[in-house]
């Protein structure tokens, strides 16, 4: 029987595809073939690959070789895999979606890159973002405009908005994100996925393009929660050269987050529902009837985990919505934490600094207008130690982590609910409103959430529903998360992305 056979890659998954190598139907260069010629026939209308690995075959016919041998390597073996183009990569360029990096290539991978490569994954690519991760709609100057893949006149959300598009369209198993408020949420939200972001200390962040370290978290993208928790097992970890990963080296459970997950989790637990992160928060940025059918959905998907066994304590106030605002410290940090990133690349860095880049005039001109609205040029990086507003902030951010604790445990929640965005994904040319987006809670107090898709408005577009726990809780959260998704069953592939003839 030949291993190349007629598997389908439509969405498989990683067990899927070991269960399928085991019984000699497919191999991992087959994989990457039948993948990229998924890229190849629909990626012009996406828009949502920047990059392919030249190198992905020879890595796939190694890892059959090896497997012949000794069976499965890693828990990822022959699994193809995309990454944020804000990932460091060896043997691809690294340019944050922008003309003015496009000849940054870093000397080593990124810390995630390289837990991913010893895992047995195949790296195939590299996918589109919001320049410099700035923002929520997925355009750069690099790669234009990624379309969402259940509605290409629509944005996929950012910035991690191309991976995310991708897997929906099943261009590669599982992806990566990062996460500085929305990016590892939104998108696999309005792309009918899951997304997760981990507690701050859990991932390194150590060869990711940044936009604010306190912020900053990398994470997984996935068709299924049980995916995404197999990429969490490979992507976590202490970090010597990350030391907020000290946080959370003793976190992690013995037997990973994957054996973890339970079916009856939503049975006997206590979910909250958190009604101040619904309904249009601004008229200029949205309709009522466009948050409406958001809301709809969302309220379906709590009845779903009532139904499910779960008790819902309904309605819980977490924080104050102006004061969680008022702990954001992304325009502070942003030029500092890249500037450090640049000098990590030596002489391989095409420029020394966020200022050299923006004069360069090629930043994609949303971008370059947020970067000057926002005045992050004018920041005294060197004096943040003593910047009292910064400060203000960080402390800030430290009160708003015991408030929602202390939420969490007065009401004895196992987790809290709510829509990760208020209205559906934007036509384009509008850009999505970050107003409507309810990504603060979890960036801002540094505690885990993920999303999970919870079904579709009646025009066909995706809706997620978020979840947040206590801090390095992702295990509940997964179990959680694989409880609704085996009871509901929301996931649905975007029809315009159908398996291939032949």
């Amino acid at each position: 029987m030949t291993r190349s056979g007629s598997f389908d890659v439509t969405e498989t998954t990683v067990a899927d595809i070991h269960d399928a190598m085991a019984a000699g139907r497919v191999t991992a260069e087959a994989l990457v073939d039948r993948y990229l010629a998924r890229i190849d026939a629909y990626d012009d209308e996406l828009n949502a690959v920047l990059t392919l690995n030249d190198d992905a075959r020879d890595r796939a016919r190694q890892l059959d070789a090896a497997f012949d041998r000794d069976g499965l390597l890693g828990p990822l073996h022959g699994i193809p895999v995309l990454l944020k183009d804000n990932h460091d990569t060896h043997d691809m360029p690294t340019t944050a979606g922008s003309t003015a990096l496009a000849s940054s290539r870093p000397r080593r991978d990124a810390a995630v890159v390289d837990r991913l490569r010893a895992a047995g994954a195949v790296v195939i690519g590299k996918t589109n973002l919001q320049e410099l991760s700035f923002g929520v709609d997925t355009i750069s100057s690099l790669g234009g405009a990624t379309r969402n893949a259940y509605d290409l006149d629509r944005r996929p959300s950012g910035s991690s908005g191309g991976t995310a598009a991708a897997i929906a369209a099943n261009f590669a198993t599982v992806g990566t994100g990062s996460d500085t408020c929305s990016s590892v949420r939104s998108p696999p939200a309005f792309n009918d996925l899951v997304g997760v972001r981990p507690t701050r200390g859990l991932v390194s962040r150590r060869g990711i393009v940044p936009l604010s370290g306190t912020q900053d978290t990398a994470g997984p993208i996935a068709r299924t929660v049980a995916d995404a928790a197999r990429l969490l097992d490979v992507m976590v970890g202490y970090d010597p050269e990350d030391p907020v990963t000290a946080l959370g080296a003793s976190e992690i459970p013995a037997d990973g987050y994957a054996a973890s997950l339970d079916a009856d989790a939503l049975d006997g637990a206590r979910i909250g529902v958190a009604r101040q992160f619904f309904g249009l928060r601004d008229e200029e940025s949205g309709s009522p009837p466009n948050a409406a059918a958001v809301t709809a959905v969302v309220e379906d998907a709590v009845a779903e985990m009532a139904a499910a066994g779960a008790t819902v304590v309904d309605p819980v106030d977490v924080v104050d919505t102006d004061y969680l605002e008022s702990a954001r410290v992304l325009q502070y940090e942003f030029a500092r934490d890249f500037d450090d990133y640049l000098a990590t690349l030596g002489d391989a860095a095409p420029h020394d600094s966020l200022a050299e880049v923006y004069e360069t005039g090629e930043i994609a001109p949303s971008i370059e207008s947020r970067i000057e609205d926002a005045d992050i040029l004018d920041v005294d990086t060197g004096a943040l130690d003593r910047n009292p507003a910064y400060l203000r902030r960080l402390q800030r951010r430290e009160e708003l982590r015991r408030a929602t604790l202390s939420v969490l445990v007065e009401h004895d929640l196992d987790a809290v609910v709510y829509p990760p965005s208020r209205v559906p994904p934007v036509e384009i040319p509008h850009h999505q409103p970050f107003t409507e987006l309810n990504c603060e809670l979890s960036a801002h107090t540094g505690l885990p959430s993920l999303v999970v898709p919870a079904g579709f408005t009646d025009d066909g577009l995706p809706v997620g529903v978020e979840l947040l726990g206590r801090a390095f809780a992702e295990a509940d959260l997964l179990s959680l998360a694989y409880g609704f998704e085996r009871a509901t069953d929301h996931r649905r592939s975007p029809e315009r992305f159908g398996p291939l003839d032949g």
